[in-house]
C-alpha cells in the first residue's frame, strides 16, 4: 500500500473535529440563549417595568425590556385592550321592571357566559371518553428517492477504460392501521359515567350562575330603590323645614317671634339640605352598582322601576323543617357535590379496573411499490448504452388479537387507586358539609327576614305616630303656642322613621330574596 493511501484518512479525521467543534459552539450559544430571557424581566425589584411597544401600543411579547428614565410605574397604553364592550340595546324612554332587569343581565353578564362555556366543556369531555369505545384507525404514506453515480478508470498497457454507472432507485409506501380496544372490564363505562356526573355537575353550576345573578341583581335592584326613596324623603324632610323656617320668619315679621327661632329653623334647612346632597349621592352609587351587578357598561343610561308597592306579609315565611328538606333535594351547590360525590365513585371503579386484563384488536394493511433504473456507460468496446429498470410492488395485511395482563408498575396503580379512594371520601365530606352549611344559610335567611316583617311593621307605626307628632307640633308653633325647637325635633323624627320605615322595606325584599335562593327556589323574579 502506499503512503498517500495511508495519509487519505487524516483529511477526513479533521473534517469529522471541525464539525464536532462547530456543533459543540452553538450548542453553547442555545445555552447562552436561556438565561439572556431574564431581560424579559424589570431590572430591579424598585424600578419601573419599560415594555418595548409596537405601533398600536400593545407590549411587544418576547422583547427585553427597556432601562426606566424615571420612576413611572404606568404602562403605556394599548388600543387593541382598551374600550367597552357594545351597551345593550335599551329604549330611551322605557323604564324597566326588575323581571325585565334581570333579563337584560341573563343576557349581557359574562359571569353566565363563562358557566356556559364550562358546561360545553364538561359536555364534550363525556363524548371523548365515550369515543374510546370505538375503533381507532390510522393511515400514514412513506415515499423515497435514492440517487447514485459511480465511475471506476483502469488503465493496461497505456490505454484508459472508464465505466460509468448510474442508478436511480424510488419507491413509496402506504399503510394503513387499526387498533381496537374490545373488553376492559368496565373500566371505560366507569369514566364515562364519572364524566357524565360532572358535566350534570357543571351544568348543575350553570343553573347556580343563574340564580345568584337573580340575586345579584335583585339586591341591587332594591338597594336602589330604597336610595331613590332615602332621596325623596330628605325632599320632602327639607320642605318641612322650609315650612317651619318660614313660620318662623312670619312670627318674627309680626314682632312675636325671635331671631334665634329663625337661625335654629335656618340651621335645620341647611342640615336637611346637606342631607338631601348626600342621598343623591348614594342614589347615584347604587344606580351605578346595579349595571355593575347587570354585568352592563357604566355609562348606560337606563330608567329603573320602584320596588315600592310590593306587598310584604307573613305569607313569605314557611316552616323551617320544610324550606330545609326542599333546599337539600334542590340547592345547585349540594346536587353539584352530590354528582361530584358520584363521578368520584365510578373513578374509584375506573381505578380498579386497571388491575384487570384488557382484551383487544388490531390490524395492519400495507402497500409498497418501488423501482430500479440502472445505466451503464462502458468507455471502450461498445457503442451501447445498457439500461435496466426494474418495478415491483408488495401488498399485506396482518390482523391480531389478544390479551393485555399489567403485573408490575411500581405500585402506579395501588397509588392512583388510593388517590381515588381518598378524593371519593373527600367529596362525600364535601357534600356534608355542603348541607349543613345550607340549612345554617336558611335558618339565618329566615330569622332575617322574620326581623325584617317585623321591623316594617313597626316602622310604619312609627311614621304614622312621627307624622302626627309633627302636623301637631308645626301647627302649635304656628299659634303661638310651641317653640321652633321642638318642631324641628319633630320634623328631624319624622326624618328617621321615614328612613327606617324604607330600610326595613328594603331589608325584608332583601331577606326574601336571600331565602329563595338559600333554599334554591329563586329560578325567576323575587318577592
Amino acid at each position: 500500500m502506499r503512503r498517500s493511501d495511508l495519509a487519505r484518512p487524516f483529511p477526513i479525521r479533521l473534517a469529522t473535529r471541525s464539525r464536532m467543534v462547530s456543533g459543540l459552539f452553538a450548542a453553547l450559544l442555545l445555552t447562552g440563549c436561556a438565561p439572556s430571557a431574564i431581560d424579559l424581566a424589570p431590572p430591579a425589584p424598585d424600578q419601573p417595568y419599560v415594555p418595548q411597544t409596537k405601533e398600536t401600543g400593545a407590549i411587544d411579547a418576547g422583547k427585553p425590556a427597556q432601562e426606566p428614565v424615571k420612576q413611572n410605574f404606568t404602562l403605556p397604553a394599548n388600543a387593541e385592550a382598551g374600550g367597552l364592550p357594545a351597551p345593550p340595546e335599551l329604549a330611551a324612554s322605557k323604564i324597566y321592571s326588575l323581571a325585565e332587569l334581570i333579563d337584560i343581565a341573563q343576557r349581557n353578564n359574562p359571569t353566565t357566559k363563562v358557566a356556559w362555556n364550562a358546561a360545553r366543556e364538561a359536555a364534550l369531555a363525556v363524548g371523548i371518553v365515550e369515543s374510546t369505545y370505538l375503533p381507532r384507525l390510522s393511515v400514514s404514506a412513506i415515499g423515497g428517492t435514492q440517487q447514485s453515480n459511480s465511475t471506476l478508470t483502469t488503465g493496461v498497457l497505456n490505454v484508459g477504460i472508464s465505466n460509468t454507472n448510474k442508478a436511480h432507485s424510488q419507491g413509496v409506501i402506504g399503510a394503513a392501521g387499526l387498533q381496537w380496544l374490545l373488553f376492559d372490564f368496565g373500566r371505560r363505562a366507569a369514566l364515562v359515567e364519572a364524566t357524565q356526573q360532572l358535566s350534570t355537575a357543571s351544568n348543575i353550576t350553570f343553573t347556580g350562575a343563574h340564580q345568584l345573578l337573580i340575586h345579584k341583581v335583585s339586591l341591587a335592584f332594591y338597594a336602589y330603590s330604597a336610595a331613590r326613596t332615602l332621596t325623596a324623603n330628605a325632599a320632602q324632610s327639607l320642605q318641612n323645614a322650609k315650612e317651619v323656617q318660614d313660620a318662623a320668619e312670619a312670627k318674627l315679621k309680626q314682632e312675636v317671634g325671635t331671631i334665634v327661632d329663625v337661625a335654629q329653623a335656618k340651621q335645620a334647612t341647611l342640615q336637611t339640605n346637606l342631607l338631601l346632597v348626600r342621598a343623591k349621592g348614594l342614589e347615584q352609587d347604587a344606580y351605578l352598582a346595579l349595571l355593575g351587578a347587570m354585568g352592563i357598561s357604566p355609562l348606560t343610561k337606563i330608567r329603573v322601576a320602584s320596588a315600592e308597592g310590593r306587598t310584604l306579609s307573613a305569607s313569605m315565611m314557611q316552616p323551617t323543617e320544610a324550606i330545609i328538606e326542599t333546599a337539600l333535594a334542590q340547592r345547585p351547590d349540594v346536587l353539584a357535590a352530590f354528582a361530584a360525590q358520584k363521578a368520584s365513585e365510578a373513578n374509584v371503579r375506573a381505578a380498579q379496573a386497571d388491575f384487570l386484563p384488557k382484551v383487544f384488536a388490531s390490524g395492519t394493511v400495507a402497500q409498497d411499490n418501488g423501482g430500479l433504473g440502472v445505466t451503464a456507460i462502458p468507455g471502450v468496446g461498445s457503442d451501447s448504452l445498457p439500461t435496466l429498470n426494474l418495478n415491483g410492488s408488495r401488498f399485506s395485511g396482518i390482523v391480531l388479537g389478544g390479551v393485555t395482563l399489567p403485573l408490575y408498575d411500581g405500585g402506579t396503580r395501588a397509588a392512583l387507586l388510593l388517590q381515588a379512594r381518598e378524593r371519593e371520601a373527600a367529596a362525600g365530606s364535601i357534600l356534608s358539609r355542603t348541607k349543613q352549611e345550607a340549612a345554617r344559610e336558611i335558618v339565618a335567611a329566615e330569622n332575617g327576614l322574620k326581623t325584617s316583617l317585623a321591623a316594617y311593621t313597626a316602622a310604619n307605626a312609627l311614621v304614622q305616630a312621627a307624622q302626627t307628632t309633627f302636623d301637631a307640633a308645626l301647627a302649635a308653633y304656628r299659634n303661638g303656642v310651641g317653640s321652633v325647637t321642638a318642631t324641628s325635633l319633630a320634623e328631624t323624627n319624622l326624618l328617621q322613621a321615614r328612613i327606617g320605615r324604607t330600610d326595613a322595606y328594603s331589608a325584608a325584599l332583601t331577606a326574601a330574596a336571600t331565602l329563595a335562593l338559600a333554599s334554591g327556589s329563586l329560578g325567576s323574579v323575587p318577592y
